[in-house]
Parts: structure tokens; C-alpha cells; sequence
């Protein structure tokens, strides 16, 4: 969304109130999914979620993905004016077990609203330290007041640019874990051409993940897991939190295996809940080859 039209919406929103917000999110939303040449991708995802369904049945899916997606930016605007946030949180208690020993690293997915999470993470326990790792896309402003309002939070950000980050940005990581903080990465997209990857199994087809969250979890023998935040109603939601995903050491083949063993288990996880809430798939990009 261009920012003069975000400003413009915000503004409306504050004075009519979050209907406002709702109707003209909506129709841009339609907009997208008329226009949009990702919608196609979309419409093949669903076909391969719901293969005994017809066509009609996964653009119907499609529209329902690009009308949902308006709600985090909703959320985003009722969070910011004071608005109360509810959620419940299912396996926080397995997190708080050991993040303060070694750290844990925090695997999302764009299946529901992360980032809305991130802040009530923050607010939860205000004296958590959270590190989230976050793609930099040019001229996004929308994506730069994301950011803004999550390190006015207490939230740290590193951003990974297209063309690679720096290897500082990977030590930092890693001392974060060593500090017993929790360090959020993405599961599900791969940034960079020449990023290093793990070939997965995915709704009867192979989709690529990137490598770096178990090679952290190596690395610093902080524990893996895997985080779904789902909106349950109006500026509500749910946290669900996984088993704790270790990875031990070994030698080379073996480090081999136990990566892609981790990182099927997530996939796993991800096809599970995907199941569970098809419409709050917000990937509009290719993800199962």
C-alpha cells in the first residue's frame, strides 16, 4: 500500500472510527486480489491444499486469504491507540523453562499474525529479550513503521537486506542466545538466491526452507520452537508454541541428518496448522515447488 494512502486511511480510521479502516482495507484488499499477478499463486497453493475441491472453491479460498491479510493491519492500528490486545498462549510455560538458561530460538511462519505477537511477547514479560531477524524490502513504508512501532516496543531488529547481511548480524544471534534471550527467525521464506536451504516435504510436494534457525540451534545448543500466533476475533488472539526441537552434535553426516530431520519436523508442524487455519496463510509467494 502506498504510504500517502496508509496516512490517508489512519487518519479516516482516527476520526470515524476502526469500521472506516475495515470497509476501504477491504475493497483495497479486492483490489489487490482482481489485479495482483500473485493471486495465481494463491489459487495453486489452495488447489494443492484442497485437491478435491474445485476451482471456484480455491479462488474463493484466494479472496479469503487477500481479505484476512487486511486484519494484521488492523490490529496493528487498534494495538497502537491503546486498544487492549487479548490473547491466550498454549506451551508458554515449556518457552519459559528453559529461555532464561540458554536462550531459544522462536521459529514463525507467515501463517498468522507474527507480528502482533512479537509485541504481546513483549508485553507478557516485559523483561523478555527479543531479537527478531526481519527481510528489508526497498521503499516499503508500511513495513518501516512495522518496525518502528517493534523496537518502540523493546523489541530488537536486525534487518537482512536481499544482497546478504553481515556476518556480525549472525554473531549478534548468537550472543543473544548466550545471554538467555529469544531470537525470532523465519521458517518458511528463503531471502536470498544464495541463501543456504533444506529441500522439505509439503502438502505432496517439496518446498525449500532456509538452513540458518538449526544451525543456530547447533551452533548455540539453544532449543528450536516453532510459534503460531492466531487471530481468534477482533484484536484477539492465540499463541501456540511446539515441543522444544533440540539439535545435538555430531559429525558431518550426522549434523546432516539431524538438520533435515528439524527442519521436517517444522514443516510438518506447518502443514498441521495450515490445515487447521487455511485462510491465515499470508505467503503470497511461490512456497511448494
Amino acid at each position: 500500500m502506498k504510504d500517502w494512502l496508509y496516512q490517508a486511511v489512519l487518519t479516516l480510521t482516527r476520526r470515524g472510527g476502526s469500521w472506516i479502516f475495515v470497509v476501504i482495507s477491504r475493497i483495497i484488499a479486492t483490489g489487490y486480489f482482481l489485479g495482483s499477478s500473485k493471486v495465481k499463486e494463491s489459487h495453486r497453493f489452495y488447489a494443492l491444499l484442497y485437491p478435491d475441491r474445485g476451482a471456484w472453491y480455491h479462488r474463493w479460498c484466494s479472496f479469503q486469504q487477500y481479505q484476512n491479510f487486511t486484519t494484521i493491519h488492523l490490529d496493528r492500528f487498534l494495538a497502537a491507540h491503546q486498544q487492549d490486545t487479548t490473547f491466550i498462549s498454549y506451551g508458554w510455560e515449556k518457552l519459559d523453562a528453559v529461555v532464561r538458561q540458554k536462550g531459544a530460538i522462536l521459529l514463525m511462519s507467515h501463517l498468522g499474525n507474527w507480528e502482533i505477537a512479537a509485541h504481546l511477547l513483549k508485553k507478557q514479560q516485559s523483561s523478555l529479550k527479543l531479537l527478531l531477524y526481519m527481510g528489508v524490502k526497498d521503499q516499503e513504508y508500511v513495513e518501516g513503521l512495522q518496525k518502528e512501532q517493534l523496537q518502540q516496543s523493546g523489541v530488537t531488529i536486525i534487518g537482512v537486506a536481499k544482497d546478504g547481511g553481515s556476518p556480525f548480524d549472525a554473531v549478534e544471534g548468537i550472543r543473544f542466545l548466550g545471554d538467555g534471550g529469544l531470537v525470532s527467525m523465519t521458517g518458511d521464506i528463503v531471502w536470498r538466491a544464495d541463501q543456504r536451504t533444506r529441500r522439505v516435504r509439503f502438502l505432496g510436494g517439496e518446498a525449500l526452507v532456509p538452513e540458518a534457525p538449526y544451525i543456530f540451534a547447533l551452533v548455540s545448543g539453544a532449543p528450536i520452537f516453532v510459534f503460531f500466533p492466531f487471530r481468534t476475533g477482533k484484536n484477539s488472539y492465540e499463541f501456540m508454541l511446539s515441543d522444544p526441537i533440540y539439535l545435538t552434535h555430531g559429525d558431518r553426516a550426522e549434523r546432516e541428518t539431524i538438520i533435515q530431520a528439524a527442519a521436517q519436523q517444522y514443516a510438518d508442524l506447518l502443514e498441521q496448522q495450515l490445515r487447521a487455519h487455511p485462510s491465515e496463510w499470508y505467503h503470497f509467494d511461490r512456497f511448494i515447488e
